[in-house]
Order: structure tokens, then sequence, then C-alpha cells
């Protein structure tokens, strides 16, 4: 159980750090805990809530990536899928073996693909999910009921891993602080202390109270995503774009439109892209776009031609095609890339891939993504001890479980507070001890006003945002429950943080323009 408070008292107390990290989404959190899991004194500030940005708006999946396989990409697949498996142990809590099926309309592309995912599978090696196979048109009109049958000629299935992106960003600030480091949320850096052209630390505000921390430490980690260069230009103002941050679009739909608990890949759509139709929390993500945009935001916003792409491509797949009004939700990250050479980028064809910039004693984390976020920090910390003389300690994440990790995770899965993994039993006495706390929020959903209260007393959420996009995920499973809900979450928001009316009408005001840009009108 984690107190913000707490937290705070600790960075008041403690006036040097070996590590400070600046970004509380996936690097940033991987960061913190393989740097605390070393014996390194650390800290991390968030400037909103953990995974508030890029890092909770991912398509869900831990995967070695079929498109870098078509790209030839060979290394980043071999070290995504070993990551994939390292999870798949690590968090059993939140990761979920998915089977996915390509349906075949031409005669050649099964055994194309078939062939491609063998390779798949080959470099998976022990960490292998299940084989891929190509399958017969029956099988595939029998595993997915709503996909179109006019042309269709056979399947490939494989599997990939799936997962709560938001919930694991908890569970690694979690593990992180119960680690020995201090994490916390609402702390936003707004520029580095130097000392004879030195970085020797941060300055960082409270942004619930402004409070000002000069917090120093004898290495600054730039975990901020697609926010990587502005960090960089307040210790060189001249410094040119790293960066390129390319929008990815997913929309929420209810799951008659898959009609099965197997997810379709459509591996090229009309413009080269791929394309995912999946199962998650008892909905449908259809996703994702990839869209150059110049300058990054918090909370970009779903072009219509990122949409209409998404729906059209579906029409062509499924027998019950959605529309804009069965839309749900729709939510959109903008994904970090690291920026290629050369002045024109196509986001599609950039790598995946992370790289370490050194500069001073700031080292910046660029490109990469969930998948691998664990070798990213492994890499970022061994430039550390290879740099800045720390002590040669080899990471040991690659066995150390995730706060909530359980033994087994097949009846687990099964019941609605999966996420909460061995934290389980604690919520469930939580719950226990106030008969309203059982009581659901919205009639058509099982999230209850105990996992409101256990989620601002025990997971740092700060705000009615905090708790419907991260900590129980309905602004993102159904915009207008989430609206429907959000007063009364802001009345219990308010109780337990001890504010005013005032207080509590800002926040339904904040959380209603945002919801409204997850709704399609």
């Amino acid at each position: 159980m984690i107190s913000r408070n707490e937290q705070l008292e600790t960075l008041k107390q403690s006036n040097q750090w070996d590590i400070i990290i600046i970004g509380g989404g996936a690097s940033g959190l991987g960061v913190a805990v393989d740097a605390i899991s070393r014996g390194f004194k650390t800290v991390l500030f968030e400037q909103v809530d953990f995974a508030k940005g890029t890092s909770s708006k991912s398509t869900k999946l831990i995967h070695g990536g079929v498109r870098y396989l078509a790209n030839g990409n060979l290394k980043l697949v071999k070290e995504a899928l070993k990551e994939r498996g390292l999870l798949s142990k690590n968090a059993r809590h939140l990761f979920n073996t998915q089977e996915f099926i390509i349906p075949n309309y031409k005669w050649w592309e099964g055994y194309f693909y078939a062939f491609g995912l063998k390779l798949y599978d080959y470099l998976s090696h022990k960490f292998s999910l299940g084989n891929s196979s190509l399958i017969k048109k029956s099988t595939v009109i029998t595993d997915l009921p709503n996909l179109l049958q006019n042309h269709l000629i056979s399947g490939v299935s494989y599997f990939d891993g799936q997962f709560d992106d938001a919930r694991l960003a908890l569970n690694l600030a979690q593990t992180a602080i119960d680690n020995g480091a201090t994490v916390l949320n609402y702390m936003k850096v707004t520029g580095l202390l130097k000392k004879d052209k030195n970085i020797v630390g941060v300055k960082v505000e409270n942004t619930e109270t402004g409070e000002i921390f000069n917090v120093k430490s004898k290495v600054v980690i730039n975990a901020s995503g697609i926010f990587t260069d502005k960090v960089l230009k307040m210790y060189n103002p001249k410094h040119k774009k790293t960066v390129v941050p390319s929008q990815g679009v997913h929309l929420v739909l209810e799951a008659s439109f898959l009609n099965s608990e197997k997810a379709i890949m459509i591996p090229k759509t009309s413009d080269g892209r791929v394309l995912f139709v999946i199962p998650w929390h008892g909905k449908v993500i259809a996703g994702t776009t990839d869209t150059l945009i110049k300058k990054p935001i918090l909370e970009p916003v779903a072009l219509d031609a990122e949409i209409d792409f998404i729906l059209n491509t579906l029409s062509r797949y499924l027998i019950k095609s959605p529309k804009r009004e069965d839309v749900l939700s729709v939510f959109c990250g903008l994904r970090p890339l690291a920026k290629p050479k050369g002045n024109e980028v196509k986001t599609k064809e950039v790598s995946r891939s992370h790289k370490i910039i050194v500069e001073n004693n700031l080292i910046s984390i660029v490109g990469g993504k969930w998948t691998t976020y664990r070798k990213m920090a492994e890499d970022a910390i061994d430039e550390v001890v290879e740099k800045f003389n720390f002590p040669s300690k080899k990471s040991n994440t690659k066995t150390l479980e995730i706060h909530g990790n359980v033994s087994n995770n097949e009846s687990l899965l099964k019941n609605h507070f999966y996420i909460y993994g061995s934290d389980l039993p604690k919520l469930e006495k939580f719950q226990k001890q106030n008969s309203d706390y059982r009581r659901k929020i919205h009639p058509d959903y099982d999230f209850t006003v105990g996992q409101i209260v256990w989620s601002i007393q025990n997971e740092m959420a700060r705000t009615v945002e905090d708790i419907l996009a991260r900590r129980v995920r309905l602004l993102f499973l159904d915009a207008r429950a989430a609206l429907q809900v959000a007063p009364e979450v802001a009345m219990i928001l308010g109780r337990e943080l001890c504010k005013d009316d005032d207080w509590v009408k800002n926040q339904i005001e904040e959380f209603n323009e945002l919801a409204n840009s997850y709704k399609l009108n």
C-alpha cells in the first residue's frame, strides 16, 4: 500500500540521492525498479499521474511485434519475445495469453503468414506461449463467427501476450516503493540544478500545493517519453529534436462486434498498417493508427480520418460492422519514437528500438515500447554504472517479482478483480468493512465504491480522472458511463482527501471536459 503523504515526508528528509528519474510512465517506473533493486537511492517524479500519457493508452499487448518481423528487425523481435516471457512469470496476475487469428483471403497468404509465424515461434524459444498453425476455413468461421466469409480461404493462429497497461504501471510504482524507492505523482520538474556547468539535481514543484523542492543527485535520468526533448532543452536550449511523436488511436466497442474470445490481426490494411481487434475487460479494442504529430501533448485527440480509417477497415472484415454511434470510447496516445536520420519520417517504418543519450549527468531514454520496458531500464542503469563510477551491481529484474504477482493466474483471471493479484484478499477484507463499499458505482459495470476508496487510500489516486481512467479503466471502456458516475466519485474523493465543495465541483468539470473528448458525439 502506498501513501503520497509518506512519500513526500521521505523526500523532505533526504538531502542527496543517487538517481533522480523524471517521468512516471513505463520507462521511468522500470528504471526506478531497476535502480532501487541494485541498491541505489532513487526518487521518481511524475508531473501528473503514473501512466497518464502514452503508457496508459497502448494496444494492451505484450508482444514481439509481427510487423517488426516483416520489416526484418529480428533483433528487436527476439528481445521483445524474451521480455514477454519474463513478464509472463513476474506479473502473472496481469498477463494473459491471447490467441490471434489472421484471416486469409488469397491462396498464398496462409502459407506466407504461417511461415513467418513459425519464425516468430522459433525466436521466442523457451518463452513460447504456444505454437502457431495454419487453420482451415471452417475452423476460422467457428472461432470468429462475426468474420466476413466471402472469399475466405484459411487462417493462421498464433499467440501473444495481453495486459492492463495502467495497472502494470501502478504495480511498478508499488514495486519500487516496496524496495525502498521514493515515487511521487503530481510533482513537476521545472528545471535542472547546475554547479560549474554540471547537473547536480532538479527543481520540482508539488502541483497540488505549489511547494518547490531543490532535489540533488549524482545522476538525473530523463524518462519523460514524448517530452524528452523538453527536458533536454533545459540543459541545452539549442538541443535538436530526438523524438518523433506518432499518434495511435483505438476504438472501444461492445464485445458483440467480435463475438469471440479470440482476437483478429489484420496484417496489411489499405495503407500498409497492421490492425488489431482484441477482447479486453469485456469489451473490444480496435486499433491502431500511426499518424505523425508535430507537437507533443498529454491528451491528444483522435482525428476524424483516423476514426474513419479504423471503422472502414472493420467494415471490410466484420459481418456486424460498427458505426460511429457504436463507439463506446476513443483513446489515443503519442508514441515517443526515436527520430531517424534524415528529414523525411514515415512513422510506420521507424524502429521501436530504444537508445540511451548521455549529456553531462543527464541520461535520456528515447524510443522503446511497453514490452521492452525492463530491458530499457536495465540498459539505462548499466550506463549509469559504467559512466558515473557507481558500484558495479548487475540488474536482477529478470527474476524480480512485480507487486501483485501470484503463483498461478488461471482461476484469478476469471475474477473481475484479477488486476489486484496478491492484493485481492486485502481488497476483499477492506470491502467487508462497509456494506456500501460493495455497491456498484454503475449498474452496467462491476466497479465498486470500495475500489474507489481503496484507490484513494492505497494507490495514490488524487483526481476523478486518476480513478476512472487508470485505477478502474471505466473511461477507456465506456466514456458515457464514466461521465454518469463522475459526480459520485468526486464526492467520495473530496471526502477522503478533505476537500471543499468548490474543489469537488471543479473536479467534476475537469473530468467532464476530458471525458467528452473520449466519446464520439
